[in-house]
Order: C-alpha cells, then sequence, then structure tokens
C-alpha cells in the first residue's frame, strides 16, 4: 500500500468532477490528491484510513476528505474474494478551492465557505441528521452539468455549512509533521501488513523487519510520522474488527471474537476494549442493538 500522489483528470469544462464507481472492492491504496474529496459509500464496508485514523465505514455513510489528506477505503477481506459474489458502489465529488474554482472562492460572499473548508482540512463524517440532504445534492451533482451542476455545487456548500454540531476530525495529522513521498510508502507498507496480519501473533521485531528497522528505530518513526505506538495502532486495528464481528452476529460469543482478532486473554481484550470504545463488548453490542430497535420502531 503506497501513498500515491494523484491528480484528478479535471475536464477543460467542468470544475466540479463527480466519479461513480461500481466495482468488487475500493482502490486499495493510500493516496491523496490536490482536489477536496466527499465520498458517499452506497454499498459495501470496510475501514477508511485517513491520516493516523481509522474509522469503519458501511453504506449511508458520507465523508468529507480534506486536500493533500492521505486516505484510503480499505473494503472488507470478503469483497476481494472473487467469487463472492459482493460490489461496492460509491459515489464522490472533487473539486479544487485553489484551482479553477480560486477565483470564486476569492470572492467576499464565500469567505464562509473558505473558512469551512480550511477548518475541515483534517476531514470529517456528515452527522446523520445531514446525510440524505447531502446525498440528494450529490446525486444532482451527477446528473446535471454546465451551470445547473454550479448551481448544485453552491447548495453543497450551503449545506456544509448548516453543520451546527462539533465534527471529530478524521486525523490529527495537524500535529504531526508532513510526510514525504517515501515516507509514505514505507508507512503504507506497514499499515497494509499490520492489516493483513492483525489476528495473528505480531511482534514488533516482525514489523520492523518489514521497515528495515530495528526494533528501537522502528518505535521513534513510527511514533513520530504516525502519532501511534505500534501496540496502540495494532489495538486500535484489533478493536475496530471486533466491533464489526459484534454487530455482525455471525460469531456464537465474545470470546471467539477476542481469539479471532488476534487476543490470547479474553482479560486482556475486555481491558482493551473499554480502554478504546469506552464500554465493554458486551455494552457495546446491547447499545448498538438497542438503537437498531429504537430506528426500527422509529421507521415503523
Amino acid at each position: 500500500m503506497k501513498v500515491l500522489q494523484f491528480t484528478i483528470p479535471m475536464p477543460y469544462d467542468k470544475s466540479v468532477v463527480v466519479d461513480k464507481v461500481c466495482q468488487q472492492h475500493h482502490y486499495p491504496y493510500l493516496h491523496r490528491h490536490k482536489e477536496v474529496q466527499l465520498t458517499w459509500i452506497q454499498k459495501g464496508e470496510g475501514t477508511l484510513i485517513a491520516g493516523n485514523n481509522m474509522h469503519d465505514y458501511s453504506a449511508g455513510d458520507v465523508f468529507f476528505i480534506g486536500a493533500n489528506l492521505p486516505h484510503v477505503f480499505k473494503s472488507n477481506p470478503e469483497y476481494f474474494n472473487a467469487d463472492n459474489g459482493k460490489q461496492i458502489e460509491a459515489l464522490t465529488v472533487f473539486f479544487n478551492p485553489e484551482g479553477t474554482l480560486a477565483p470564486l472562492f476569492a470572492l467576499p460572499e464565500m469567505k464562509n465557505y473558505t473558512v469551512l473548508l480550511q477548518q475541515y482540512q483534517q476531514g470529517f463524517k456528515f452527522p446523520h441528521y445531514l446525510v440524505n440532504d447531502i446525498s440528494q445534492i450529490m446525486s444532482s451533482l451527477q446528473r446535471t452539468s454546465g451551470q445547473d451542476q454550479l448551481v448544485e455545487f453552491f447548495n453543497l456548500m450551503k449545506c456544509m455549512n448548516g453543520i451546527k454540531t462539533k465534527l471529530e476530525p478524521l486525523s490529527t495529522y495537524g500535529s504531526l509533521p508532513g510526510i514525504t513521498d517515501i515516507e509514505g510508502i514505507r508507512i503504507g507498507k506497514i499499515y497494509n501488513y499490520i492489516i493483513q496480519h492483525y489476528a495473528e501473533s505480531l511482534t514488533l521485531e516482525d514489523v520492523a523487519k518489514i521497515a528495515y528497522m530495528t526494533p528501537e528505530s522502528f518505535c521513534r518513526y513510527f511514533k513520530k510520522h504516525t502519532g501511534h505506538t505500534f501496540v496502540s495502532f495494532l489495538n486500535e486495528i484489533r478493536i475496530n474488527e471486533a466491533c464489526k464481528k459484534l454487530i455482525s452476529q455471525r460469531f456464537e460469543n465474545i470470546n471467539i471474537i477476542a481469539y479471532k482478532c488476534g487476543f490470547k486473554s479474553i482479560t486482556n481484550f475486555n481491558r482493551v476494549f473499554k480502554c478504546i470504545i469506552g464500554n465493554s463488548p458486551r455494552g457495546y453490542l446491547d447499545a448498538y442493538n438497542n438503537n437498531m430497535i429504537s430506528l426500527n420502531r422509529a421507521a415503523s
């Protein structure tokens, strides 16, 4: 998994690009580009790695990704099995406020929107109450062209400006040093290895070897460029996967999930889960089930 600097192809007659993908899995490489990106997940599940943090995603989620923020939508492992019949669908809007749209964003009437883009450079997940509105506008952007599409883009910015709740950034890269392409390739390779082997007895020595470093050098390097220790990152990967397995209801009990996610002790699993999630595995599952019951009652 490499950090690749993308250049989004911008047609000569468009300032905003709308891209719909329907394929077996998301593009699997960590990448970045100068365009701001909004992605609406219409079908599929997995993990979004944005900067130095990770987040679950599933159908219905909409994400805002700031310019030059390294990211990858990592589809769940089953999507890479050619025989499973699964498919992902996503609609993405790209625009560069410093490109052809720069004169527009320089207008005094656009100041609030410029501040908005700067404020959310590290990205965010759209709150539930805005998902329906924002996804409808994204669909309109896909259907329109010319000046009508530009009107819908204004509607998109206006909708985003209506966010009143405090949003957690997808990444905390703002407090970390910049990552060069060479460092990005190395970190991407480390990420990919940990994600592929999280369920095994993974050691610091194993991962340091992948990075061609001594364990001591690797610890300093990884902490400096990701904000995580190796153990904290590995635990977040494992707990992230455990949460997915808990709500999938495909396993007989929590002990099995703990071992499937690489924990050798249920006591350690419960402790780490509570530390990261703020709740016990059983409490997390109960809260999820209660929330689903409430949503179903509200819909009926």
